[in-house]
């Protein structure tokens, strides 16, 4: 299961594919992969598809939008072929077409990929694991867990705030002015809480020994196994794969040159 692989080398493995693909101009190299992905997510994680269509259709309507207007603006490097049709000062070619369907496609595969480590990935064991496997010091990801910890707690107290407010009488603002004094109302004692909170986790963590120091034991060790290489090694190999077919059938094009 892709939750269970290690999250440095799910990492890499995640991000070594996205900056490959952004070399790519072509269509048929990002759609390989991205059904790759698809497959992957669906099959080798726990991740239900309803869940993941949730996250995922509001980015396919985000991504059209501005692959239209790449369409529309398309650099002379790669506005060949036919035109298709005209409007007002715009011409709309085949090849703007191809890189306007590429950049959406390659967008999908990122936004894929993210999901995929996102919705697999526990965030405590990123940041052990970035310190343990990759060196992180200490400092930093014990800073990352405490804000990343206090998110939840902050959307609860400003929902107590306002449900305070509401049994005092004092209704939703209305207008800009409005809406910048209930800012107001709302910040100063959201701030108060945040300082009194990192008062208490500062001196907790001074408590227990906390110095910050890289050399240190862990109740929780992440290691690296055999698991995690075949996944780095299927994901990377994949893309390598797909690039050599696109070569052979004589699609690939990286940044306006045509290979194969």
């Amino acid at each position: 299961m892709v939750s269970a692989v290690n999250p440095t080398v799910k990492a890499i493995a995640i991000l070594i594919p996205g900056v490959l693909l952004g070399l790519t101009f072509d269509i048929y190299t990002p759609l390989v992969y991205l059904l790759f992905v698809f497959v992957v997510t669906l099959w080798l994680s726990d991740i239900p598809f309803k869940r993941w269509i949730t996250f995922f259709a509001p980015f396919v309507l985000f991504i059209a939008s501005f692959s239209w207007a790449r369409l529309l603006y398309t650099s002379d490097t790669f506005q060949g072929g036919s035109v298709l049709f005209s409007f007002w000062t715009f011409e709309v070619t085949t090849g703007g077409v191809a890189v306007a369907i590429s950049l959406a496609l390659r967008s999908l595969c990122f936004i894929a990929l993210s999901l995929l480590f996102i919705l697999t990935t526990d965030s405590t064991k990123f940041m052990l694991s970035l310190m343990q496997q990759l060196k992180l010091s200490p400092k930093i990801t014990y800073g990352v867990l405490a804000g990343y910890r206090f998110l939840p707690t902050f959307k609860h107290e400003l929902d107590v705030l306002r449900q305070a407010h509401r049994i005092r009488g004092v209704s939703r603002a209305k207008g800009i002015r409005g809406r910048i004094q209930q800012f107001k109302r709302y910040s100063i004692p959201l701030l108060a809480n945040a300082i009194r909170k990192a008062e208490r986790v500062a001196n907790a963590m001074e408590s227990k020994g906390f110095t910050g120091e890289r050399d240190r034991t862990h109740y929780h060790m992440m290691t690296v196994t055999k698991r995690d290489w075949i996944f780095l090694g299927m994901m990377v190999g994949a893309l390598l794969l797909t690039f050599a077919t696109s070569y052979y059938f004589g699609y690939l094009n990286i940044f306006g040159h045509q290979f194969g």
